[in-house]
């Protein structure tokens, strides 16, 4: 994966877990689940994607 295409994934991985964070501060009847659970699934595989291509780019 080039580095363009990895820098890209890693900033809205930034901006999809400071939604995470924003929504998760709200008091549990205000928050907007549905939203909740498609954020922090994104943000998941996000970091799955990031973690994956750091570990491939790593000299064994």
């Amino acid at each position: 994966m080039s580095n363009e295409v990895l820098g890209i994934i890693a900033l809205l991985s930034i901006i999809i877990w400071i939604a995470v964070s924003k929504e998760a501060v709200k008091p549990t009847k205000e928050i907007q689940w549905p939203k909740m659970l498609t954020l922090l699934s994104a943000g998941t595989a996000s970091a799955f994607v990031i973690t994956l291509s750091l570990f491939q780019s790593l000299p064994f």
